[in-house]
């Protein structure tokens, strides 16, 4: 606070101050804590609302375990509700996604910070910016073409005889593949900032000392950048769970993501109170993969908020 008063001055930091709790009140738990308090209430029509049905319990957050489905996994067949089921493969397919934007990320992130001369960096930037000038639905739906029965992916690969007849792209591997390129430089920048703070001599100091290369990356850079992959796996995981645009394009009719239920319980059957819940449940387990992605990397929540 006294370095903001010294640097800014009394007008100007109380601004700050002001438009940030303006912000963090009213755009941010005000609608949350609207949000919670009408999850643990019935859908009711407005003129029974304060009524005697109206009163609160776990109602719209048990009926997650409705409507059973038939499924099998590694040869074995099971029945799990529907709804857990959607939960279930979001959370694991935003975990997976989240993995491979670490696996592409970190050598881009290596490369920006200690190999590219620092002429070449300004440019390299503005090229990994410009997909972002791109709205996301547009973005998706050029996915999508591609990956259209008749798109230029399956064209290519039948002029090439690697396929002998067209494949259905659209579904989970699509999504996956949309989600990656989507939200891939979350992953790279964070990266990009860990390792950029880490002196080069260090490097160069287990290079001299017979280290090879992929030593040097698992004892040196890695635990050096922990903060940066822990910021980056929160970051893109949740983004993942909360997408519904990627999903909704690229998915077709075999996908259901766990944000398209919550849309649809607000937005088809209007009932509010079941969305919230649902959508408070999605919230916790994001809210729980941050504190794991914390415990994991042995990061503090500043260090994931630089």
């Amino acid at each position: 606070m006294e370095r903001l008063l010294r640097r800014y001055g009394a007008v100007l930091t109380g601004t700050f101050i002001a438009l940030t709790a303006f912000w963090l009140l009213v755009l941010v738990l005000l609608p949350n804590f609207t949000m919670l308090e009408s999850s643990f209430r019935p859908y009711l029509p407005a003129v029974e609302i304060g009524g005697q049905k109206d009163f609160y319990s776990f109602r719209n957050y048990l009926t997650i375990f409705g409507t059973p489905f038939d499924t099998s996994l590694l040869g074995m067949h099971f029945t799990i509700p529907l709804r857990i089921l959607i939960f279930l493969s979001t959370i694991f397919y935003s975990a997976l996604v989240t993995v491979i934007t670490f696996i592409l990320a970190y050598p881009v992130a290596y490369y920006l910070a200690k190999i590219v001369s620092p002429k070449s960096l300004p440019t390299l930037f503005l090229l990994l910016f410009v997909p972002l000038w791109v709205s996301e639905i547009l973005r998706a739906f050029a996915w999508w073409i591609i990956f259209t029965f008749n798109g230029p992916l399956n064209a290519l690969l039948l002029g090439l005889h690697i396929v002998d007849t067209p494949v259905r792209w659209l579904g989970y591997n699509s999504v996956i593949v949309g989600l990656v390129y989507t939200y891939v430089l979350f992953m790279v920048f964070p990266l990009y900032n860990a390792m950029q703070s880490l002196d080069s001599n260090q490097i160069e100091a287990a290079e001299n000392l017979g280290s090879p290369w992929w030593r040097t990356h698992w004892r040196v850079i890695l635990p050096h950048s922990k903060p940066g992959i822990a910021s980056g796996a929160v970051t893109v995981f949740m983004l993942c769970a909360g997408s519904i645009l990627v999903p909704t394009i690229l998915g077709g009719t075999s996908v259901q993501w766990f944000t398209q239920t919550i849309q649809s319980w607000m937005l088809e059957a209007l009932d509010w109170n079941s969305g919230a819940a649902y959508a408070f449940i999605l919230l916790t387990l994001c809210i729980v993969f941050v504190f794991g992605m914390m415990r994991v990397f042995g990061v503090k929540l500043s260090d994931i908020a630089k």
